[in-house]
């Protein structure tokens, strides 16, 4: 247990922490959850602002072990498979809950999954066939806009709500479109692995 993998465990860890955190039924145990106020107008759940820094931090530590794993040459077959299903446990779950609150439009949190989903599928079926597929620079440019996208999701869209700038919702609508195109161009790309005889 190296300490890129170490981290990629540690978001495994704080995904759960922000899932509690956004789910808990505080109210219903009887326990106050102090909200903000902003102009008169906009009403800030705590919750939302903890969480949203712990997504922040979970979101660093993605870039910071691969970071580590390729300068000190700690890449793992372990490694690769946790670091894949720990952002896939993170993204996913604040998508779904985020959802299901009302903060974003199902379309998003559908495609998104749906994308993520069938990339993968196409990536073990290459990983089968002794190919390895890189991500993508689009679909490294959707990544970011998402976690992005989240993070101000998870701050009420703060400063920018201040001024109406939706900027939270553009970011997610881009990456949502940014998923589409840059799955048909994976699929353009290895669809040979559709067609293949064994």
């Amino acid at each position: 247990m190296n300490t890129p993998n170490k981290l990629t465990m540690f978001r495994i860890f704080l995904t759960i922490i922000i899932v509690a955190i956004l789910l808990f039924p505080f109210s219903a145990m009887g326990i106050d959850i102090p909200k903000l106020f902003v102009n008169e107008s906009i009403v800030i759940d705590i919750r939302y602002l903890i969480a949203g820094l712990l997504f922040i931090i979970a979101s660093l530590t993605d870039f910071i072990d691969g970071y580590l794993a390729r300068k000190y040459n700690l890449i793992t077959d372990f490694g690769k498979m946790m670091d894949a299903i720990a952002d896939k446990i993170l993204v996913n779950a604040i998508l779904i809950i985020l959802c299901a609150q009302g903060f974003i439009h199902p379309i998003i949190t559908v495609v998104i999954i749906l994308r993520d989903t069938f990339v993968d599928s196409v990536r073990m079926v290459a990983s089968s066939k002794g190919k390895v597929i890189p991500a993508g620079k689009l679909g490294k440019v959707k990544t970011a806009s998402m976690m992005i996208g989240l993070a101000l999701t998870l701050f009420y869209n703060m400063p920018f709500e201040l001024w109406n700038l939706r900027i939270a919702d553009f970011l997610l609508i881009l990456a949502t479109v940014l998923s589409v195109i840059s799955g048909i161009q994976y699929y353009v790309a290895n669809k040979e692995y559709f067609s293949a005889k064994e």
